[in-house]
């Protein structure tokens, strides 16, 4: 730890203990983060609540994130929602942002989207740009307030510009599809590469699609695969799965059955029906009771292929014991 720290929280805690409210934020913040001093959560919450009770609109709001998480005081989502509301209504931008997300969620007061969506936009208006995201969610499908897409792009492009990285991705989706702006699929690019080389997983699955797809860039299946891997190895189910099925089609990479396989099963054990679909055509001639697990799995999920294929295996008594009755089932489920 270095010694200009220590010798920091020092002069920190002589300021704070005569009741200087911004010394007790700072030393507050000290314990929270372990700078100068050791971590102590506790700690924290007692300079954190001197300064909020002298009207620190900062203190308030970072006392309200030691309820809500249950840092160093038992949690306390009502409790929260006080503190948060007390620096809310001095116009600190992230506790009205916190404020709206509790009455978005019900959580420490009853459920309200359009309170949500006031206490957002406050936020939003002071150019706060996670809430400027928030708001054009909002705007986008319709909660708090009635679904206007061309209020969400205003919104997203503000946070956008501002280089939050989902608001990227949701800008060029919202290109993509040409919702509330006229389509252009380069502009769509534009913003997915943004958020993209930002390490947001969904906008690198968008990207690896374009590249995949041709849309917006000359189509390139080694540069899809590349993005596809990006945010497979982050978790995302979908690229996983197409990343699987590139290797099991061999574009963009040599074809590579294992490594199909390895892909698709992380998307399927994270319930992506496509993939249980899938990997259960791979076991199909190999395990008939395995295959007849993901079938199912991808089935109770509405996946028609694999409701088809699961009545097969019932008509056929493979991997399960014939049963017609059940066999229709599941073939009717496929038709409807």
């Amino acid at each position: 730890m270095p010694e200009n720290d220590k010798e920091a929280v020092k002069w920190y805690r002589k300021a704070a203990e005569q009741g200087l409210a911004a010394a007790q934020l700072v030393l507050g913040a000290c314990y929270d983060n372990g700078e100068g001093v050791a971590e102590d959560k506790k700690e924290a919450v007692k300079w954190y609540r001197k300064a909020a009770e002298q009207g620190d609109a900062a203190a308030q709001f970072k006392l309200g994130n030691c309820y809500y998480n249950g840092w160093g005081v038992d949690e306390d989502k009502r409790e929260a929602v006080k503190w948060y509301r007390k620096a809310a209504e001095q116009g600190d931008a992230a506790a009205q942002l916190a404020l709206g997300a509790c009455y978005a969620k019900g959580e420490g007061v009853a459920e309200d989207k359009s309170e949500a969506v006031k206490w957002c936009r406050k936020a939003a208006e002071q150019g706060d740009a996670s809430a400027q995201f928030a708001l054009g969610g909002c705007y986008d499908y319709g909660e708090g307030v009635a679904e206007d897409k061309k209020e969400a792009v205003k919104w997203y492009r503000k946070a956008a510009q501002q280089g939050h990285a989902n608001a990227q991705c949701n800008l060029g989706r919202i290109y993509g599809l040409g919702r509330g702006v006229k389509q252009d699929k380069k502009e769509a690019v534009k913003w997915y590469r943004m958020a993209a080389e930002q390490g947001d997983a969904n906008a690198q699955f968008n990207l690896g699609m374009c590249y995949a797809n041709g849309g917006g860039v000359k189509q390139d299946k080694k540069e899809a695969v590349k993005w596809f891997r990006k945010a497979a190895e982050q978790g995302l189910a979908q690229a996983q799965f197409f990343l699987g099925a590139c290797y099991g089609a061999g574009k963009g990479v040599p074809q590579d059955v294992e490594m199909a396989v390895k892909w698709i099963r992380k998307a399927a054990e994270q319930g992506h029906a496509e993939a249980q679909f899938s990997l259960g055509r791979c076991y199909a001639n190999i395990d008939r009771k395995e295959a007849v697990k993901w079938f199912r799995k991808a089935a109770e999920q509405g996946q028609a292929e694999a409701q088809f294929f699961l009545g097969a295996c019932y008509g056929a008594g493979k991997g399960v014991p014939q049963d017609v009755e059940m066999a229709v089932k599941w073939i009717r489920k496929a038709a409807e």
